[in-house]
C-alpha cells in the first residue's frame, strides 16, 4: 500500500520566504523544506494496481502553465488551531488544474473529496499551545507575500509517516502545456 497525494512543488526562493516566517509559536511542528508543497488532492492509501491507475489518469490531464503567488497566512481549527498555513492569491488556473485532478481521480473510482478546496501551503502542525500565540503570529504575518512563480507541472507524491514527521517522495512528475 502507498499513501499518495498530488501537489505542486515550491521553488527554493519561495520556500526561503516561507522559512523566514516559520517561528514564534510554542508547540508548533514547523514543516521542513522538503515538506513544503501545495496540495491539489490528498488520495490516501492505495494498492499497487490503484496507484498505477492514478498515475495513468493524472498523465492524461491537459492544462495550461500558469503563474502562482503565495499571499497571506491563516490557520485551520478556529478556536482550537491545529495548523498554520500560507495562502494563495486568487488564481483561476490553479482551481482549473485542481478540478481536472479531482475529475481524473474520480474517473478511476476514487471517492470525491468532500471538502471545499482551500489552496495553501502548510507551514506548521500545532500541538496544544494556546490561541494567543497563534493569533499574534497571524497578525504579525498577515501581509506575507512571496515572489510569484511559474507552475509548469505537478507531482504525484508518496508519503511515509514517521515519529519525526512525514517523509515525501516524488513518484511521478507531470508537465503542463
Amino acid at each position: 500500500m502507498q499513501r499518495l497525494f498530488v501537489a505542486l512543488a515550491i521553488p527554493d526562493d519561495v520556500a526561503a520566504a516561507l522559512e523566514r516566517i516559520q517561528s514564534g509559536v510554542p508547540g508548533a511542528d514547523w514543516q521542513s523544506r522538503e515538506q513544503l508543497h501545495l496540495t491539489l488532492r490528498f488520495i490516501g492509501e492505495v494498492d499497487g494496481r490503484d496507484a498505477a491507475m492514478v498515475g495513468d489518469a493524472l498523465a492524461a490531464i491537459e492544462a495550461p502553465r500558469f503563474t502562482l503567488a503565495l499571499h497571506g497566512v491563516g490557520q485551520f481549527g478556529n478556536k482550537r488551531p491545529h495548523a498554520l498555513w500560507a495562502g494563495v492569491r486568487p488564481n483561476e488556473a490553479l482551481l482549473h488544474l485542481q478540478r481536472k485532478v479531482e475529475a481524473a481521480l474520480q474517473r478511476v473510482g476514487l471517492v470525491g473529496d468532500r471538502g471545499r478546496y482551500t489552496p495553501h501551503v502548510t507551514l506548521a502542525r500545532l500541538r496544544g499551545g494556546g490561541v494567543g500565540p497563534v493569533m499574534d503570529w497571524l497578525t504579525d504575518h498577515a501581509l506575507f507575500a512571496a515572489p510569484p512563480f511559474a507552475v509548469d507541472g505537478f507531482i504525484l507524491y508518496s508519503s511515509v509517516l514517521t515519529s519525526d514527521g512525514s517523509i515525501y517522495r516524488a513518484e511521478r512528475a507531470y508537465r503542463l502545456r
